[in-house]
């Protein structure tokens, strides 16, 4: 048991300077992915879809698939995992970390475009870079048609003018007959630029005391 103990408090050392959280946060996180696995080693799509917070999620798929997608181990490598280790889900929740008062202005451009890049990724599904006009619509038609107020057509057509929209104002020499060939990453980030990250992106899904998660020590 001391041998394991001590183990395991190297590896939440080595991974504190990889996802910035502190130690005792790794120590939360380690003890939500048992809890998650049933106390096996790897994690499966079918432990998240286990999650009663998820079951209503309009884009319950898109957030269980972004556990398993390579691009958000911050690699840039395509493709998709079977199965996670600790360290793998590690790395996504880091996407998740909040802000500290220690955190500089450098650190917080730079976590505001690695959570953007999350979302990015979670629409861009097949990795060509781009966000279709069919993968728009997918996620438009998911959020939605889920209400159960607006149809599937409805909802498409409010995605194909969402769209138009987009290419207009990214592409303003676009001619009728052009063929937009999707929302970049740079054109993504600049939609979302006024939009307050920090309170959108959270882990409130995974039942996790987000106090817990909190950068740095609190007073109270």
């Amino acid at each position: 048991m001391g041998a394991t103990q001590t183990h395991s408090e190297y590896q939440y050392e080595n991974m504190v300077g990889k996802t910035g959280f502190s130690t005792e946060q790794i120590k939360n996180l380690h003890m939500r992915f048992q809890q998650l696995s049933g106390n096996e080693k790897t994690l499966r799509r079918e432990h998240l879809k286990n999650i009663p917070a998820l079951a209503n999620n309009p884009i319950k798929t898109e957030i269980i698939e972004a556990f398993f997608d390579k691009r958000n181990q911050l690699d840039n490598e395509l493709g998709s995992y079977e199965e996670i280790g600790f360290e793998e889900f590690l790395m996504v929740m880091s996407h998740f970390r909040p802000l500290s008062i220690k955190t500089s202005e450098e650190e917080r451009t730079a976590m505001r475009r690695q959570k953007v890049r999350f979302l990015f990724n979670m629409h861009d599904t097949d990795g060509d870079g781009k966000i279709t006009l069919e993968e728009y619509r997918k996620a438009v038609e998911e959020l939605l048609s889920e209400s159960g107020t607006i149809g599937q057509e409805g909802a498409r057509a409010i995605a194909d003018a969402a769209m138009l929209e987009v290419a207009s104002t990214n592409v303003p020499n676009l001619g009728p007959d052009d063929f937009y060939e999707g929302i970049t990453f740079e054109h993504f980030e600049e939609i979302l630029k006024d939009l307050e990250m920090e309170s959108r992106m959270h882990v409130r899904f995974l039942d996790m005391n987000t106090a817990n998660l909190r950068c740095g020590k609190t007073s109270s």
